[in-house]
């Protein structure tokens, strides 16, 4: 049973984020960005080294620059944060031309436990990263957060350009949003990318003065898609949301970023998220599946009795 959830939850996790966007001053140059530059976690082992070489094609590349994230490059990029963090996930990126946005892919997915592909393009954007096709890999079982400040680094490695740190910070905060509404707030990983994205748009659209006009608008989203939360959770958005709302962002062209990534995430889990009775389908499918497997055991203990 546990092997044909992973494996449909590995499927599903396969297929990327894909974001068109446009150029922006903040986006990777095709001129310093023109091999893929490959981030390893520092404290992967020599063994799980190459297993994320393996799944991350390495060799497969004419040239490409290897370098690594630490804990300390962690505490450049996300205030309060520990230096002496443990970093395994890992992650190459690859410049794309101008406009063609973001392409997220985890390619281990069964090892990327918390961070979604759709999670991490949303970070992206709030951190000012675009026009790139990113893959993420482990070689164990880890929440995935490092391979986002992995990405901010390799950023400024090739391009000499120095990250806003107030946006990184906000995108990290957002990361750990999600993952905690994914994981106590009965929501699922789509519904939480839903949300923070449709969010997002209504604050690129609306420009709030206020944390009020912040407020009503998470209050109007959560309704939208029926969506329950806690009043602690409720506040933790609120306060993420009002910290974006403050960013020194270019809204109008965000906006359409967001756009893109809401249509995006409403391609692939729209019309999962809209049968209500998926999920029954699932649970009775497995069901089927395994009384089919028993039946299979019982038919052969008949025959060795026989």
């Amino acid at each position: 049973m546990k092997k044909w959830l992973l494996m449909v939850a590995a499927i599903a996790l396969m297929i990327p984020a894909i974001i068109p966007g446009q150029a922006s001053a903040t986006e990777i140059t095709s001129e310093k960005f023109e091999a893929p530059i490959v981030v390893y976690g520092s404290n992967l082992s020599e063994s799980e080294k190459e297993m994320v070489k393996v799944a991350l094609r390495v060799d497969n590349e004419e040239t490409v620059e290897e370098i690594t994230v630490s804990g300390q490059d962690l505490a450049k990029y996300i205030s309060n944060s520990n230096p002496n963090s443990r970093m395994f996930s890992s992650a190459k990126i690859t410049h794309e031309e101008e406009g063609k946005g973001l392409t997220i892919s985890i390619v281990t997915p069964e090892n990327i436990t918390e961070v979604t592909s759709e999670m991490y393009a949303n970070a992206m954007l709030t951190a000012g990263l675009e026009n790139a096709t990113v893959e993420i890999a482990a070689p164990k079982p880890v929440t995935g957060h490092s391979a986002l400040v992995g990405i901010y680094k390799a950023y400024e490695v090739k391009t000499g350009e120095t990250l806003d740190t107030e946006r990184t910070d906000v995108a990290n905060e957002e990361l750990s949003v999600a993952t905690k509404l994914a994981e106590k707030a009965n929501i699922t990983d789509e519904q939480v990318a839903q949300l923070l994205t449709e969010i997002k748009k209504q604050i690129a659209e609306i420009d709030p003065a206020t944390r009020e006009e912040v407020e009503q608008i998470v209050k109007d989203q959560l309704s939208k898609l029926q969506i329950e939360l806690s009043e602690q959770d409720r506040q933790m958005l609120v306060d993420l949301m009002d910290r974006i709302s403050k960013l020194d962002i270019d809204f109008a062209k965000w906006s359409d970023q967001l756009s893109e990534l809401s249509k995006t995430i409403d391609e692939k889990f729209g019309h999962i998220l809209e049968d209500e009775g998926f999920w029954e389908k699932v649970k009775n499918f497995f069901s089927n599946l395994i009384d089919m497997i028993a039946s299979w055991f019982t038919s052969s203990k008949e025959q060795e009795a026989s």
